[in-house]
């Protein structure tokens, strides 16, 4: 996590497909170009899902941190809108 200045986290476990995505895009809109974001999401469907719709709205993956307890991190940089 070190080499990352994270600007915001949101925790997504609590919710299911498809909100899963669609509060963790609620979330990127409301960071400044360029900022970092960490999602914090449940192993499955949202870790085969929303990484998936975050590059198909055009925002950059920089890692995927396996929390080794059923959760996973996903750090998301904002590009552009």
């Amino acid at each position: 996590m070190a080499d990352f200045k994270i600007d915001d986290t949101v925790d997504i476990t609590d919710v299911v497909c498809p909100t899963t995505f669609v509060k963790a895009k609620i979330a990127l809109e409301e960071l400044e170009e360029g900022e970092i974001l960490s999602v914090k999401m449940n192993d499955g469907e949202p870790v085969q899902n929303v990484p998936r719709s975050i590059k198909e709205e055009g925002h950059q993956i920089l890692k995927l941190i396996d929390n080794e307890d059923g959760t996973y991190n996903l750090i998301v940089k904002k590009v552009g809108d």
